[in-house]
């Protein structure tokens, strides 16, 4: 099983924070947030990582370098300039599984990844949204996902969030096929704006519900929050659906 993460934003929300440091490198409970993450697809013996780097990117590979001693393998694509999130997927295109997970490297959800690759093949879409419902589980964020009965994603509006026909919110993590790379044009593209409509239409987004809320490292109120998280090592004891 492989793992991908979107390892390039620049984190201009955190200020004089990422000015020297990229943002998946930020400390947060006594190591960098990557090794967090790092560490939670380890204790799912998920060993194979494709890290998508970009600003200050020499940074994080010379602190997790190929994995060695930390039970991984990982793998670097580098981004020269900004891609966004699809461009960077395309530039890494030949180093990806036929079915892989896609992890925003500034979001923390502890769910059984496994699970969501199982989602995919099970409908036979292409791409496998993870969202928590914003109705039941408050998670700061404006809702910007509405499905529909069965499930699929028909909705997805990242610049306009919090309509009241959107009930759920992305929660940082996808599975997806290979295939979807053919989707992706050249240049800097967005994943949600680009993509994510292709494939609505399509009918080849579903969603995957949990129930556990996600945390984030956008702004320095969340830095605080999600530090308060790891001190208590809750998500040892939180992979949940």
């Amino acid at each position: 099983m492989q793992a991908v993460i979107l390892a390039g934003g620049l984190g201009s929300r955190l200020g004089p924070i990422t000015r020297e440091i990229p943002k998946p490198m930020v400390p947060i409970a006594g190591a960098p947030y990557l090794d967090h993450q790092l560490k939670l697809l380890r204790r799912q013996h998920i060993s194979d990582i494709l890290l998508l780097t970009g600003y200050l990117g020499d940074q994080i590979e010379s602190y997790f370098g190929s994995g060695d001693g930390r039970g991984l393998s990982i793998r670097y694509s580098h981004e020269r300039y900004p891609l966004g999130t699809g461009g960077a997927l395309l530039q890494a295109a030949n180093m990806l599984e036929e079915a892989f997970v896609l992890i925003y490297g500034d979001s923390f959800l502890p769910i059984a990844y496994a699970e969501t690759l199982s989602e995919l093949e099970k409908t036979g879409a292409s791409g496998v949204v993870v969202v928590c419902d914003n109705r039941v589980i408050e998670t700061g964020v404006p809702a910007n996902i509405a499905v529909d009965s069965q499930g699929f994603v028909v909705r997805y509006e990242k610049d306009t969030a919090g309509h009241p026909e959107l009930s759920f919110v992305d929660a940082g993590v996808l599975a997806l096929r290979r295939d979807v790379i053919d989707l992706i044009p050249q240049g800097p593209v967005s994943l949600e704006k680009q993509v994510f409509p292709k494939l609505i239409e399509r009918r080849k987004l579903v969603s995957y519900i949990t129930s556990q809320r996600f945390y984030d490292i956008g702004t320095p109120e969340r830095l605080r929050l999600i530090e308060s998280f790891f001190l208590h090592d809750y998500y040892s004891h939180s992979i949940s659906n």
